[in-house]
């Protein structure tokens, strides 16, 4: 178990003494049957409209984590939820042992959404990368012609695409993959926002891809200088690799464009999507490629059973259309603008510094209690927002998409006024 876990379980069960005899209940529940792989603010949620939701005590907060971006368009959406039951009440699961009447519709729908020939649909975020991993690796020796077994993945430094085994194999924090070894071999960890480093590891023949977070956001929100992602984009294209983008938080409107690679005009080889493409309803994501790539894979050699199940593609294109009808995208842009400024106003001697693009923000604290940044979430949390430390001294603000003005300059409020319980 790592320092940062214990301490904060340790925090949490100390927090719980405040907590209702309500709450303390389900606290309890999830303790003793539970495994301990999370631990949680001390806050028992039961309902959720738009940007709030309420705990069983029916106190409400703003939801500043969104099921990390997988409620971009908000709880509960009305229309999401609208699609959900209707589709619910007639047909969810076939298998693709069959066709169904709404997977061939879906996948019109979302490759003219993005611009691709194909998708592969997957259900959970991880599913997905462990989907590209695997067409890049076949792509790779199909169309590229590396030999059998050799086909290497460069990926990034203080990444996050996941937690099973194969992804963990490449991840650089510890909590992720001690003690789950043995690992597989064919990733090459790079910096992130490096193109010196990309550069010289394209010169290895048997590199096939280059899986990149646009920003990455459990690293802290961590921004890449303007250029990098067209620059790396093209490094891949002259070395003939494929770039991949895990736009699976960044996604969907999230940062102000409906891909955070659409920043620098890039269209990725492979893209990964997930979280927000259900609205938050149920797993859903989803891989997009060209026809040189993607039918590299034949019959019989990937699949899922719940994968494009007719629920999750009458759910997909509802949540997708959401969110241009309602125009989150842009709004997530300006409040995104509206919310930086505001923290930078606030002049707190503990932000040590404010990053993100749109929706997706984060705030790093200093100060000489390394558990300052769970107890400003607590403060916050008593103030009536939610948010979570990420890695020990970050917290990421990422609100739903339709949060207004109004909503916006009051959570500043409450990130100020509980800043100041940190003195």
């Amino acid at each position: 178990m790592s320092s940062n876990f214990s301490n904060s379980k340790f925090l949490a069960m100390q927090y719980i003494s405040a907590v209702s005899d309500k709450s303390k209940y389900y606290l309890a529940l999830e303790e003793k049957y539970g495994a301990h792989n999370y631990h949680p603010l001390p806050v028992v949620l039961s309902k959720g409209e738009g940007v709030y939701v309420w705990d069983v005590d029916d106190n409400r907060y703003y939801d500043f984590l969104s099921g990390y971006s997988a409620v971009n368009q908000g709880h509960c959406h009305p229309k999401i939820i609208a699609a959900l039951i209707e589709q619910a009440q007639k047909l969810t699961l076939t298998s693709r042992a069959f066709y169904n009447d709404l997977l061939g519709e879906y996948e019109e729908f979302i490759t003219n959404y993005f611009g691709y020939n194909k998708v592969l649909p997957m259900n959970t975020g991880v599913e997905a990368v462990e989907t590209a991993i695997k067409i890049c690796r076949r792509w790779g020796y199909s169309v590229k012609g590396i030999a059998e077994n050799k086909a290497k993945i460069i990926v990034c430094k203080n990444n996050f695409h996941g937690r099973t085994s194969t992804v963990i194999s490449f991840s650089s924090d510890p909590s992720s993959y001690k003690n789950f070894g043995p690992f597989m071999p064919g990733f090459e960890i790079i910096p992130f926002n490096d193109l010196s480093a990309l550069s010289a590891a394209l010169q290895d023949k048997n590199v096939a891809g280059f899986l990149v977070e646009p920003i990455q956001g459990e690293a802290g929100v961590i921004v890449p200088d303007e250029g990098y992602l067209s620059k790396a984009k093209q490094y891949c294209e002259d070395a003939g690799v494929l770039f991949i983008a895990d736009e699976i938080q960044t996604g969907l409107s999230r940062t102000g464009k409906m891909l955070a690679c659409d920043h620098e005009n890039v269209r990725p080889d492979i893209l990964i999507l997930g979280k927000a493409l259900s609205g938050g309803t149920l797993p859903i994501s989803a891989v997009l490629a060209d026809n040189e790539i993607m039918l590299t894979i034949k019959p019989g050699e990937h699949g899922s059973t719940f994968g494009g199940n007719p629920l999750a593609c009458k759910v997909a294109m509802t949540a997708l259309t959401v969110l241009k009808e309602e125009k989150m995208m842009e709004n997530a842009d300006e409040m995104g603008v509206l919310f930086r400024g505001g923290i930078k106003k606030i002049k707190s001697p503990f932000v040590s510094a404010i990053r993100g693009k749109g929706l997706l923000n984060a705030i790093v604290i200093n100060h000489k209690n390394p558990e300052a940044a769970w107890d400003l979430c607590l403060s916050l949390k008593e103030n009536g927002l939610l948010a979570k430390p990420t890695h020990g001294d970050k917290i990421r603000f990422a609100p739903p998409l339709c949060i207004n003005k109004m909503q916006i300059n009051e959570c500043i409020s409450m990130i100020e006024k509980s800043l100041e319980k940190l003195y």
